[in-house]
This record gives structure tokens, sequence and C-alpha cells, in this order.
């Protein structure tokens, strides 16, 4: 039997807002590796299965992605089923490419199924359109974990020209904040964090891009995503509508 290997989105949080794609071959699964943030009901959607973290953590010790890369290509060819569980979308910011390579070398048979990625999902839970029109005619998704990532594109950028979502920056909104002021974005400009967005535990603090470096927040260790532009204006309406609807994923607010 020859194994195969998928390459899952999990979407922003709540199981419910998965694919039905993604929830049928974690049904069909032997094995799932899965991220640190996957919620734990995801998992239940897999339970023939053999389920181990392999989820690396800012500042934490992790496992190496050579050493997933391996456990991947290793179960594969011993005839198994394998889901690697991912974050959002497998190919923003996750290192899904980087596995499909690694699949692709190995001579391994592959699918990757699509997920919602969190760089539009958890803005549009706590009521910001990252595009509307008069706002903005389109966004820009950055890694916040490191200068050299984020630090080039928002210096391209014309002052309020896009949305800035900025994923994995909680620890580096303070530097994000400085550089797009130092390039002459307004101290006024809306800005909002998104703290674990579609889980019960969610937040969003919005206030201006001259306060989002200095602003504490309680929940420095959740999943965050950064918004700045325009558009956040509109969460104070649209927000506080999402959250008076018993049928939407509840974001609770912080502001």
């Amino acid at each position: 039997m020859k194994g195969f290997v998928w390459l899952v989105g999990a979407g922003p949080g709540d199981p419910e807002l998965m694919t039905r794609r993604a929830a049928r071959v974690l049904g069909e699964a032997d094995l799932v590796l899965y991220d640190a943030l996957v919620d734990p009901r995801a998992l239940d959607l897999a339970p023939q299965a053999r389920r181990f973290p392999v989820g690396k953590r800012a500042g934490r010790p992790s496992i190496r992605q050579e050493t997933i890369n391996r456990l991947m290509v290793r179960a594969a060819r011993r005839g198994q089923r394998v889901v690697r569980l991912k974050c959002g979308d497998p190919f923003v910011l996750g290192r899904g490419g980087e596995e499909a390579l690694a699949l692709v070398s190995a001579g391994v048979a592959f699918e990757v199924v699509p997920g919602v990625t969190s760089a539009v999902a958890a803005a549009a839970l706590a009521g910001i359109p990252v595009t509307h029109r008069g706002l903005a005619a389109g966004f820009v998704v950055v890694s916040g974990h490191a200068a050299t990532a984020y630090g080039p594109v928002l210096d391209s950028l014309a002052p309020h020209s896009l949305t800035v979502v900025v994923l994995m920056g909680l620890g580096s909104r303070a530097a994000v904040a400085s550089r797009l002021l130092a390039r002459g974005w307004s101290p006024l400009t809306p800005a909002a964090v998104v703290l674990g967005a579609a889980t019960d535990a969610a937040r969003t603090w919005t206030g201006t891009l001259g306060a989002l470096g200095s602003t504490p927040l309680a929940e420095e260790d959740a999943p965050g995503t950064i918004v700045v532009g325009a558009v956040v204006s509109l969460a104070a309406v649209l927000g506080r509508a999402a959250e008076t609807d018993d049928s939407a994923v509840a974001v609770g607010a912080a502001r």
C-alpha cells in the first residue's frame, strides 16, 4: 500500500471553519502531525489516527522543520495516510511550501487542502474587512517575527495606501508601529489586535497606531493578528453586530 500526505489548513481556530475536505481526510488519516495552536476539537475529527504535536512557538524549544519533514516522509513510505494539520492556510506563512518541496524531493504523493487564513478571517471575525470601498482597495500580509521579514515590505508602502496585516507579530508590534510612523503614517491611524480569533477566548483591542506599541495586552501568549488601516474603524459597528448574532463565532471585545 502506498502512503499519502495531506497538507491541511485548520483555519483560524474554530473547527467549524474548516473545509469539508479537511474534515474528510482527517477521518481517513492514520497519523496526524499538528501545530501547537490547532484547536483540540479538530483532532476529534481523526478518531482512528495517532496524533502528535509538532508545532513551533516563538522563544520555546520546538521540533525542527527538517524533523517534521522526515516524519512525514517516513510514515508515508510505510504506507500510512498522513495529515500535516497546520493553522490557517498551509501556504500562508506556515512553511507549507517547504514541506511540499520535501515531499516532492522524496517522491511522496501529497495534496494541499487549503484553509481559511487568519490573515483575513481574524480581522473579519472582529468586524474588520481588510478591503472596503473608499477605505482600502488592497491589503498586505507580513510576518512580524523578524524585522528582516516585515521591514522591506513596510518601507515600500505609501502611507495609508493599503491595509497592513501582521501575523506572528505581537512581540514586535512596537517596532512595526514605529516603522510605519517613521514612514509617514499618522499616529491616529486606526489599529487593532485580534487575539485568539475563532476561539472561546477571543478578544479584540482597537485603538490607534500611535498606541499600538505601548498598550499592554494581557493575552500576550495567545495567537494574535495585527491590523492597521482605516478599515479598522468599521469594527465599532460591524464587530458589535457580530457579537449580538448568536449564529456567529464569538469575538469577545476588549476595546
